[in-house]
């Protein structure tokens, strides 16, 4: 099926609208590394937005993000006539979040070292999103907006499986 048959309502908000939203505004374009600058962008998401939410509506808002970056990103894939654009960076930023899932309890618990969580989620995703192991490359040849955020979003699942192991790994050190 055809994600783009999922949010027909995207082809009816003007370019600028959907490539403002897609790289960030000028955010997209900064720099030789853009996919960096909207990973700053997601771990600032997560802690402002993320972070202080009740579990369910954690995961019902991962999830509406989710779909909302599938349609943006496949639209703006679409008007800037290129296959998962790098200044698109919407999929890196909503990905971030998926990094620290469950691990609210851990980041209280350090306390004062739980800038060491945030910043290894930012190192492993960045590592991840760039490399991109595990098969995690061949879900970008999914179509549409559906290849530009997937492959982001399973670099975030690795991330928190890391992240997990590591907390479990270090904690009796920092807790």
């Amino acid at each position: 099926m055809n994600p783009e048959k999922w949010h027909p309502w995207t082809a009816l908000l003007p370019s600028p609208v959907i490539n403002n939203v897609a790289t960030l505004g000028k955010l997209g374009y900064l720099g030789k590394a853009p996919g960096t600058n909207g990973s700053v962008a997601g771990v600032l998401l997560y802690t402002v937005v993320f972070f202080p939410l009740h579990p369910f509506f954690y995961l019902l808002m991962l999830a509406l993000w989710i779909y909302l970056s599938i349609a943006f990103c496949g639209e703006a894939e679409n008007r800037l006539f290129k296959r998962d654009p790098g200044e698109v960076i919407l999929d890196e930023v909503v990905a971030l979040p998926v990094c620290f899932l469950g691990l609210k309890g851990a980041i209280i618990a350090f306390g004062g070292w739980a800038w060491l969580i945030l910043l290894a989620g930012f190192g492993l995703f960045r590592l991840f999103d760039i490399v991109k192991p595990f098969g995690i490359k061949k879900l970008q040849s999914l179509p549409g907006g559906l290849g530009v955020v997937v492959d982001d979003l399973a670099a975030g699942l690795a991330t928190c499986v890391c992240l997990h192991v590591l907390v479990r790994l270090t904690a009796s050190y920092f807790v």
